[in-house]
């Protein structure tokens, strides 16, 4: 059986939680295997070469979201890139910009997504009617329904926020996630908020008319979320409460 290629790692290591400890980056090598992802050789870097490496997974199959990084300088999911993709076999490995750093590439989406939640209010707010827990719901319109589940698919892996030049330039700007789950909410039949309520949240610069529309949350989503499609439908619909 013939030897696989070596790959080479130069993977970004820092412990915050280290006084001493200074960011730097460290070079690993390691042979590839057939159909290795940028996960799978994290992982074996970290039983065979280096114990103390800081990485994050749940799922393995690109639904927790939590293996997103930086890889060769785009925002994405080590669980679904192959190795193969690099035909020269380096890769340098970075974590997330925007987010709170846990330790090398490890970062604290949960917190992020946690406060942009209690910021915008993301979740249903029923109407008066709804108000008995007891009742059973009405059927929900399956073209409705199918619209929210394309915007329900959002992992919160914080790529599209990493990729957003705004949000690197202003840390107050809500990002494409914020939006897309605004959106998701705004189109619910369900809620009560109107057109105006909403506008008190994100029709800012802070929101929808913030963005530049530089497509990095686009065109980097692992999802394949409509990001800018959602966005105009916002703008719009903000714009409409001026008149």
């Amino acid at each position: 059986m013939s030897q696989g290629r070596q790959l080479s790692f130069n993977i970004f290591r820092y412990d915050p939680q280290e006084p001493d400890d200074k960011p730097k980056m460290i070079r690993y090598q390691l042979t590839e295997t057939p159909g290795m992802t940028v996960f799978i050789a994290l992982n074996k870097l970290r039983e065979e070469q280096d114990t103390s490496l800081q990485f994050d997974f749940v799922c393995r199959a690109g639904i927790c979201g939590s293996c997103a990084m930086v890889i060769n300088g785009f925002p994405t999911l080590a669980c679904r890139t192959l190795t193969a993709k690099y035909p020269k076999g380096d890769i340098t490995l970075m974590p997330l910009p925007g987010f709170e750093l846990i330790g090398d590439l490890s970062v604290n989406t949960g917190k992020f997504m946690r406060e942009l939640a209690e910021r915008l209010k993301l979740w249903l707010h029923p109407k008066a009617n709804d108000s008995d827990v007891h009742r059973l719901e009405d059927p929900m319109d399956p073209v409705e329904a199918a619209r929210l589940y394309e915007l329900e698919r959002c992992v919160e892996c914080g790529v599209c926020v990493s990729a957003c030049a705004t949000k690197q330039m202003r840390d107050t700007f809500v990002g494409a996630v914020g939006m897309m789950k605004i959106a998701r909410f705004e189109m619910d039949s369900r809620d009560a908020r109107t057109a105006e309520d909403f506008y008190h949240v994100i029709g800012n610069q802070d929101g929808v008319f913030g963005c530049m529309t530089l497509l990095g949350c686009q065109d980097n989503c692992p999802k394949d979320l409509p990001h800018m499609q959602q966005i105009a439908y916002l703008r719009r619909k903000m714009a409409m409460t001026l008149i």
